[in-house]
């Protein structure tokens, strides 16, 4: 009989948006995809290789969550192969190669993946010539995350260079996601558990996550179909950020929430705001290994009635963050404690907006391993209409990149928005940031 492993708090939250095998949390297009450009001589059957390697260490890229008679469990399988696929890039085509790989790897997005496929990772090589390439991994979602492709592809690199021959530094130890469930479990009956509980059911009592208003209503027979919009925020506004956050001793993440609050309040007339981040879940370091769904869904409540100006607010957004942090439980143990919180999600003319701030443990530069060069694909231009779903509302991404900007993407279900209302959104966003890095002692209704 085969061991039955029970879900994590995670894994639970995802079956509450189990449409079946086609749509939502468990469906084709949830996805977790990212690209990265290599420079070398790509060896084709080493790499499939290093990609067994990868599933054999990596215990996760082989388990199931099997969903039957009303009980959902964990169950892992053998290690196998993961599908390796090969696109010749045509070199006829003059654009900038940077602007073929945004395209493909867009392309792949846009791609399905059955949750019943294992592994659940397949990559996709586009081929321009001999020693230039994109690397792109794809793997449902609920089975890893942004991070945990990080981890993948360092270790990916780390396999294939020592199937070439070359001596590499011993990968660290790794725990599998099956201890994390039971480790989770335990945490979950401790004390600090119990103080943390309470700490939520007092920040958010009688509160609901604000949501912004759809350009149409959805209803159970509409099929979501997810869009994404990308913009950039050019150097002047991210050296802007970055000096404020200083200044205020805060994160640069804390400066964009608290432009992000301004937008919401101006969007919805709201003031006494719960709006949402997605964080790694990883608050145990000796999971930082693992490959997984821990990504969190964290509320966060900030008052802006008594902000005199955007410095009180990034002051006041500050606070609410580290109290968070510092408490932070899965968003079902979450929503447990404040019943109201997610009546947001039963409205069908509206939607949650999640605010992030990519944070990555590897790999995000330039790296040389073995023969072969990485540089992930950060710099993303090209909005798409068809890409990866989310299960629920509207996703921002932002990422400081190394050239001085801020990247940005809204994924959005393109049955409920028009992409105008997202142009118009980061437009809006733009300008309350501008204001507020420039003068952030002007009133925050001047911004």
């Amino acid at each position: 009989m085969s061991v039955r492993i029970p879900l994590s708090t995670n894994l639970a939250t995802l079956c509450l948006f189990d449409k079946g095998d086609t749509d939502g949390a468990f469906g084709p297009r949830h996805l977790v995809v990212l690209g990265w450009r290599i420079t070398g001589p790509l060896d084709l059957p080493t790499l499939q290789g290093a990609l067994d390697d990868v599933v054999r260490r990596h215990e996760m890229l082989r388990t199931s969550i099997v969903r039957e008679d009303g009980e959902s469990y964990q169950k892992v399988h053998a290690p196998g192969s993961p599908r390796l696929e090969l696109v010749e890039l045509p070199l006829a085509d003059t654009r900038p190669r940077d602007v073929l790989v945004d395209e493909f790897v867009n392309g792949v997005e846009a791609s399905l993946m059955s949750v019943t496929e294992l592994p659940h990772l397949r990559v996709v090589v586009g081929r321009f010539d001999d020693n230039d390439a994109v690397l792109v991994l794809v793997t449902h979602h609920i089975a890893s995350d942004g991070w945990s492709l990080h981890v993948i592809i360092r270790d990916l690199a780390s396999f294939y260079a020592a199937r070439r021959g070359f001596g590499t530094p011993e990968l660290p130890p790794v725990r599998q996601y099956s201890e994390y469930a039971m480790w989770q479990q335990e945490q979950l009956a401790s004390a600090t558990a119990d103080e943390d509980r309470a700490y939520w059911r007092d920040k958010l009592k009688g509160v609901e996550i604000t949501d912004i208003r759809a350009d149409r209503r959805l209803t159970p027979e509409i099929t979501a179909l997810y869009s994404v919009h990308r913009f950039v925020l050019d150097e002047q506004l991210t050296t802007g950020t970055l000096n404020l956050a200083r200044t205020m001793r805060s994160s640069p993440f804390m400066v964009l929430l608290a432009a992000f609050n301004v937008l919401l309040h101006q969007m919805t007339g709201v003031t006494d705001l719960v709006s949402t981040t997605i964080t790694s879940g990883r608050i145990d370091a000796s999971f930082n290994e693992t490959v997984g769904a821990f990504f969190n869904l964290v509320p966060l409540r900030t008052d802006l009635s008594d902000c005199r100006n955007f410095m009180d607010l990034v002051r006041r957004t500050r606070e609410t963050c580290l109290e968070a942090y510092t408490h932070e439980l899965p968003f079902g143990e979450v929503a447990a404690q404040a019943p109201e919180l997610t009546t947001t999600y039963t409205r069908d003319d509206g939607a949650v907006c999640a605010f992030q701030l990519l944070q990555n443990p590897a790999m995000t530069e330039p790296e040389t391993v073995g023969d072969l060069q990485y540089a992930e694909v950060r710099e993303r231009n090209l909005s798409c209409a068809e890409t990866s779903d989310i299960p629920n509302g509207v996703l921002w991404g932002l990422d400081i990149l190394s050239n001085g900007r801020i990247g940005g993407t809204m994924r959005f279900n393109s049955k409920q928005f028009d992409e105008s209302t997202m142009v118009r959104m980061v437009a809006d966003f733009r300008r309350v940031l501008t204001n507020g890095t420039t003068d952030p002692h002007r009133p925050l209704s001047a911004l």
